[in-house]
């Protein structure tokens, strides 16, 4: 450990703790279409403030709160419910002016001496959360008991502010990536399910015909020419409604088959590197898989109608189903995305997804040929998507590797510069 960090407590790092308002001072009849955003849970998943969706108060609202207004560089906890969050807003956040939830408390850092990002990354350190936690309750809603005067006695070791920012920007440079890759995945997969909608629910290229907007040799956005005699230039009624001239109409259970999940209680969870899926999403990994990847699955209990994809050998528990495709997979999933299965909670006595109800939906059939072509173009999305994954899996683990080391100065910067200079490329 080097000498010159020294222990101190978060009280004398701290210009300012306060708590977010009483919950009758912010109800869902106060907020209006714009205004003074509202930070939620929802935005403190990562180190920083996640700027996005927020319901927003008055200016003369926020006036009113003042003690719980927040501003850039200001580090946010949740201190009831999902206990453990902790965000800073960063200095290019969407807005200069925030205000915090009643289930929230903030820490303002005198900046000569703390650096925020760094405090936020020691609190997201097993550290930290320890910390942070000891003094929690879990008897009824999870909560941190007299969350701002504890939060003044928890201590950590502080080396010099150059040093606290030198290792916050090597954290953040690799969250940084990490979102880039994120956002770069939202994009393809945003990209694959806009060609499914045009192609198989608005018939766009058909329609583009009958209005003359595509000619033989042209190209439309995201439909190449070769295309072109695979879609009629004329819509006709069926019992869906309008649909490309030519086209059948068939069923779900024509395209794919749902399978069920296998029990896996957590307890009988061996540490092992294949991903569990439930209906709520990954709930941990196993030492064994059930079904070899790529598959989609379907949440069956619980979250009704989720729906992932996943590239990896895997094992989906029993609260999901998993597909079997007759088709090409990638068809099959953007098929059941495009389906009201999430409004298909139908079991009376046990609410869930009967997969019986799901196969007897029907949908517009295009050529085989068709299906073929989309599959070929949206296979090289997916194979971009894992890509991306696997570096953001690598990235994830370097940062969760690194975080400690660095917070507690067991590794040095420039050691860690090197590395990370490039892996983070």
């Amino acid at each position: 450990m080097a000498s010159e960090w020294s222990k101190v407590r978060i009280e004398d790092i701290a210009e300012k703790i306060a708590m977010g308002p009483f919950g009758s001072n912010i109800k869902v009849e106060t907020f209006v279409d714009d205004g003074i955003p509202v930070i939620s849970g929802a935005h403190l998943h990562g180190a920083r403030v996640e700027d996005g969706n927020f319901n927003f108060i008055t200016e003369d609202h926020a006036e009113r709160l003042k003690n719980s207004n927040v501003f850039r560089g200001d580090i946010i906890f949740t201190h009831a419910g999902n206990i453990g969050q902790v965000a800073y807003i960063p200095h290019n956040s969407q807005y200069e002016r925030y205000v915090i939830s009643q289930r929230q408390f903030y820490l303002r850092c005198k900046t000569d001496i703390a650096d925020p990002a760094f405090i936020t990354y020691f609190f997201h350190s097993d550290e930290g959360q320890h910390k942070l936690l000891a003094n929690a309750s879990q008897t009824g809603v999870p909560s941190i008991a007299r969350p701002s005067s504890y939060l003044k006695t928890i201590e950590l070791l502080l080396p010099p502010l150059t040093e606290q920012r030198a290792i916050a920007h090597i954290l953040g440079t690799l969250d940084d990536k990490i979102e880039l890759n994120r956002r770069q995945n939202e994009t393809l997969e945003a990209m694959a399910r806009s060609l499914f909608k045009a192609w198989f629910v608005d018939f766009e290229p058909v329609r583009a015909k009958m209005e003359g907007r595509w000619q033989r040799g042209q190209s439309l956005p995201g439909l190449p020419a070769h295309l072109y005699d695979l879609f009629p230039d004329r819509l006709v009624e069926s019992e869906l409604g309008e649909i490309p001239e030519g086209w059948e109409t068939k069923r779900v259970s024509d395209y794919l088959s749902l399978a069920y999940g296998k029990s896996l209680p957590a307890g009988k969870r061996q540490k092992g590197i294949y991903p569990v899926y439930g209906s709520g999403g990954l709930v941990g990994f196993h030492n064994e898989a059930m079904i070899n990847g790529p598959t989609a699955i379907v949440g069956r209990k619980g979250t009704v109608g989720s729906l992932y994809w996943e590239d990896r050998p895997c094992f989906p528990i029993d609260t999901v189903f998993y597909v079997q495709p007759k088709v090409p997979l990638s068809f099959c999933y953007y098929l059941l995305e495009s389906l009201p299965l999430r409004d298909m909670n139908t079991d009376a006595a046990v609410p869930g997804l009967n997969r019986e109800n799901v196969y007897r939906l029907e949908v517009a059939a295009p050529p085989r040929e068709l299906v073929s072509h989309f599959a070929e173009t949206t296979s090289r999305f997916r194979e971009s998507i894992a890509a991306i994954s696997k570096s953001t899996e690598a990235l994830s683990q370097l940062r969760d590797t690194l975080l400690p080391k660095l917070i507690s100065g067991e590794l040095r910067v420039p050691d860690v510069e090197r590395i990370v200079g490039g892996l983070a490329q």
